[in-house]
């Protein structure tokens, strides 16, 4: 899992962000919390897939929020074009 990807300026936090950019096409790639809900992030994923960006799976909300340089846990993050 090389979330250290992450350590971009063009790094998306959050679901309603993440959501927008994929819906303007702006995501090269996604990275989603397995301990996030699945009801939340599953249309998330869902759409990456459809639009063909590679999805990465992060082993937690926490872990995925510190690779964002943020201090609480992240349910989506990606990289934008």
């Amino acid at each position: 899992m090389p979330v250290n990807e992450l350590a971009v300026s063009g790094r998306i936090t959050g679901e309603r962000q993440v959501a927008r950019m994929l819906k303007a096409g702006e995501i090269a790639k996604l990275f989603i919390a397995d301990d996030a809900d699945p009801k939340r992030t599953g249309p998330l994923e869902a759409e990456a897939l459809r639009q063909g960006i590679p999805v990465e799976r992060v082993s937690d909300r926490v872990r995925l929020g510190r690779a964002c340089a943020i201090t609480r846990g992240a349910s989506a993050a990606g990289i934008r074009r």
